[in-house]
């Protein structure tokens, strides 16, 4: 697969395009992201799904500015699909054939399940896994819904429910009660299934969650993952039907270029809420795009990560960690005085894998700047750890690199972050162990040349060497547990 590969996604309401390149096998990071809202398919349902002319043309110059953009990133693979509006037009062939022959550009027009998997097939991999899930993808001119059981993607379908079609069949001719009709007369194709979590991808759902997150005063600027219960979702979607203006709307934080199409996609999504048992709802920040991209990648591997590894963790090494050696003995360390005294200070054995990613991770910020390491190394996980984690879990990881080598937590941090995070006994003992293993590789061995052992509420570390810098560190640590010792034996 090309290092640099484009990915352009021609949607009902927009045409989007991202660049990723790859730092290692199977490890990318977004280079570039643009998005045009062309409306291609403005007023197409009025007319048998005939494109206009006006939107093809937005369409064909939004797609020539993009094509530059990615030249100027040297991306050497282009991938192109189009979905509901292009794939109900009788005369797509006509705006195909003229972006084909003036821009050299290859679109193909994928059918409405090909687009539910490409958009299941993102949330399987790049979200934490879940069971019993559906992901709904409401678009401009059709909804695709897929279901997901930890990365297996089953079931994928289309329905003609867009909010672009829906506001121009219903909404515009004040018809809601058709639009209700005519929603839930499609809603009967979906598979009967006990489905308790929904995955919402797309512009319609991220708008929802976005507006929520504001309103919530959430911690974290992060859409991806974000989660939150089905009654904050019921009563959000019920104040959106019911706002009489665009004013209302606004105080209810959507945006100005959402005012005519939120309304018939969260009406969708009422619907959806009503036929299924859902009790818990995440947001997806990737979908089709994401998609397509990943079946390019994962092409050999039945479009699966391999077992236990994560692109984002990889791609952080990849870019920001020159001494892997260092990073590799800190997370074995770790995890080693992790199972020798988690028992004792009464810690989850959850948190082992987020201490170790924390470890592995740690050295990442002395790229940027190595007198401001805590603080870049906390910024480029809050930020860059992206794909595979929850928000509790990226908070944990970030919030035990800022606060290493001899200070506990600030109260203040564990305070605005507090929903986030676990409780603050156990972030300071994940913290300790981190500071402590940090510590005891003061010297940078080539190899781990130390062995422990943990008795009678001490760590006994046993060593040839002196162990000078780790002594000299370990004093001026704080462990909150007062009892616990750490003994150099020669």
């Amino acid at each position: 697969m090309a290092k640099i590969v484009t990915i352009i996604d021609i949607g009902s309401n927009s045409v989007r395009m991202v660049i990723y390149e790859k730092t290692s096998r199977f490890a990318f990071h977004l280079l570039h992201e643009e998005k045009s809202k062309v409306r291609i398919s403005e007023n197409a349902y009025k007319h048998n799904g005939e494109l206009q002319d006006v939107p093809m043309q937005r369409t064909f110059d939004a797609l020539q500015d993009f094509l530059e953009i990615s030249n100027s990133f040297k991306s050497r693979k282009v991938l192109c699909v189009a979905t509901s509006a292009l794939r109900d037009a009788p005369n797509q062939k006509v705006f195909l054939q003229r972006v084909k022959q003036k821009l050299g550009l290859k679109i193909k027009v994928i059918s409405g399940e090909k687009e539910a998997y490409f958009g299941a097939i993102s949330c399987a991999n790049l979200l934490p896994q879940q069971r019993d899930a559906m992901s709904i993808d409401i678009g401009g001119g059709s909804t695709e819904i897929a279901f997901i059981d930890k990365d297996n993607v089953s079931d994928t379908l289309s329905l003609k429910l867009g909010t672009v079609r829906l506001k121009e069949l219903y909404f515009d001719h004040n018809d809601i009660d058709g639009a209700i009709t005519y929603i839930d007369k499609e809603l009967e194709k979906l598979p009967a299934k006990n489905i308790t979590t929904l995955i919402g991808i797309g512009g319609t759902f991220r708008a929802v969650s976005s507006a929520i997150q504001k309103l919530q005063c959430y911690p974290l600027e992060k859409l991806h993952a974000y989660e939150y219960n089905i009654d904050i979702f019921q009563n959000y979607l019920t104040q959106v039907l019911q706002a009489s203006n665009t004013q209302e709307l606004k105080q209810l934080n959507i945006k100005n270029d959402r005012f005519d199409v939120i309304k018939p996609g969260v009406l969708v999504l009422q619907r959806v809420i009503h036929k299924l048992n859902i009790s818990h709802i995440i947001t997806s920040g990737v979908g089709v795009r994401e998609g397509v991209y990943l079946s390019d990648l994962l092409r050999n591997s039945k479009h699966k990560f391999p077992a236990n590894y994560n692109t984002s963790v990889r791609y952080l090494l990849d870019t920001h960690i020159k001494n892997k050696n260092f990073s590799n003995n800190l997370n074995s360390l770790v995890k080693k005085i992790f199972d020798m005294t988690h028992e004792y200070f009464g810690i989850d054995k959850k948190y082992r894998y987020e201490l170790s990613v924390a470890a592995k991770l740690y050295p990442a910020g002395s790229s940027i700047h190595f007198y401001s390491q805590h603080k870049h190394t906390y910024y480029l996980i809050q930020t860059a750890l992206e794909y595979g984690f929850s928000h509790k879990s990226i908070m944990l990881i970030a919030t035990l690199n800022k606060y290493t080598k001899s200070k506990l937590p600030a109260q203040s941090h564990l305070q605005k972050y507090k929903t986030l995070l676990p409780d603050t006994y156990t972030i300071n003992v994940l913290s300790y162990i981190l500071s402590l293993s940090i510590a005891l590789l003061s010297h940078r061995p080539r190899n781990i040349d130390f062995d422990i052992t943990f008795a009678n509420h001490t760590l006994f570390i046993h060593s040839k060497k002196k162990l000078y810098l780790a002594q000299e560190t370990l004093k001026k640590l704080e462990c909150s547990h007062k009892d616990f010792q750490v003994s150099f034996q020669s």
